[in-house]
């Protein structure tokens, strides 16, 4: 290429960068709706999918081979008192899973799909404690005690663990594994999922390998569980494998699927107003929740509240505001038996609450 061409071509980058930027900064009101997000049938999308072929096979194994090099490492770890935690690019799930039939074989092994939503961590915790008690057991360390007269199952979290973490465990090569798929998963994202995790992860016969996709996934852990209780050793395995597994379980973005499209495709549109905007339209979702057999919200109680919450300063800013919700299909108007003008949110019950949880968190 001449250098005259590279200049050229330089110059029409940085050319077209500001004609963005001054695109983006002109002030106009984005046209967006609800309405012109065009959706296919879920199952039609996911055939689609499935009929894909992903490339560099040969390259992928011989990269996912390599890391099988280091299972040996990786028990020794585990031995050492840390946990692993696989971070990077595709599912992990077939690698740790893998690791775990073929190194793990000494230990008890439970798999924990976390990117299940309805994960039951209490489930999962009794299981770990049934094959503890169980290797304990052949052991014949704990004939006499109390827990052999009473079931796991009717036990709190906190008795559980600190039954797994208790004196009479001190000696023996008593060892569970807990192998987690998704500790960041979409069920255990709460702060008690993952305090209790970490509790579990620090208990000194339970060995933890757990993978992570989500790049806020450390903004869950304070520096006490990463360094302390999970006391993660990292290990960065990019398998570039699809998300085959997980992603059945998640809703599509591009598919129809109800209420649950609905809640996505108007989050996507909220996220691109202003922090004020959205509040004043959790002001109107909040009304319709309280008052589910109501026509609307008055546009004056609308006004009002706003007022004492400090979100608008005059009708006008307001009047901005809905003109924007109307545009987007977020919010529409109906006259009730009085003759007022009164706002609802076109989404069911279940649907709305749904869509106030995503904008507040």
């Amino acid at each position: 290429m001449e250098p005259s061409d590279v200049e050229e071509e330089e110059f029409g980058f940085s050319r077209n960068y500001f004609l963005a930027k001054e695109l983006c900064s002109s002030g106009k009101k984005s046209a967006r709706k609800v309405s012109d997000i065009n959706l296919v049938d879920e199952q039609e999308l996911r055939e689609a999918y499935a009929k894909l072929e992903f490339k560099h096979e040969k390259e992928i194994n011989d990269l996912v081979n390599s890391y099988k090099k280091l299972y040996t490492e990786w028990v020794y770890m585990l031995r050492c008192g840390f946990g692993l935690l696989m971070y990077g690019f595709g599912s992990k799930k077939a690698l740790i899973e893998d690791f775990a039939s073929t190194a793990l074989t000494d230990y008890s092994v439970v798999v924990i799909n976390g990117y299940l939503q309805s994960i039951n961590l209490k489930q999962v915790t009794v299981t770990i404690a049934e094959l503890l008690w169980d290797q304990l057991k052949t052991q014949r360390k704990l004939e006499n005690h109390p827990k052999n007269q009473q079931s796991f199952h009717t036990q709190s979290m906190d008795d559980l663990i600190s039954f797994l973490d208790g004196p009479h465990l001190e000696d023996g090569e008593c060892y569970v594994c807990a192998v987690l798929n998704n500790i960041d998963g979409p069920g255990l994202r709460d702060s008690e999922s993952q305090q209790y995790l970490a509790r579990l992860a620090a208990c000194s016969h339970i060995l933890m390998v757990a993978s992570i996709d989500n790049v806020n996934a450390p903004l869950l852990w304070n520096k006490k569980m990463v360094h302390t209780e999970f006391n993660w050793y990292w290990h960065h395995v990019p398998t570039y494998a699809p998300y085959k597994v997980e992603g059945i379980f998640f809703p599509l973005i591009l598919a129809h699927s109800g209420s649950a499209q609905s809640v996505k495709t108007a989050s996507i549109v909220l996220q691109s107003l202003t922090p004020n905007a959205q509040n004043v339209f959790k002001v109107v979702a909040d009304h319709q929740l309280a008052h589910p057999d109501a026509e609307g919200m008055p546009f004056n109680n609308l006004y009002t509240l706003c007022r004492e919450r400090f979100l608008v300063s005059s009708q006008i800013t307001l009047n901005a505001h809905l003109t924007e919700f109307k545009d987007h299909e977020l919010v529409k108007t109906r006259r009730n038996s009085d003759g007022e003008d009164c706002l609802f949110i076109p989404l069911t019950s279940e649907a709305l609450q749904k869509l106030v949880l995503e904008i507040t968190q």
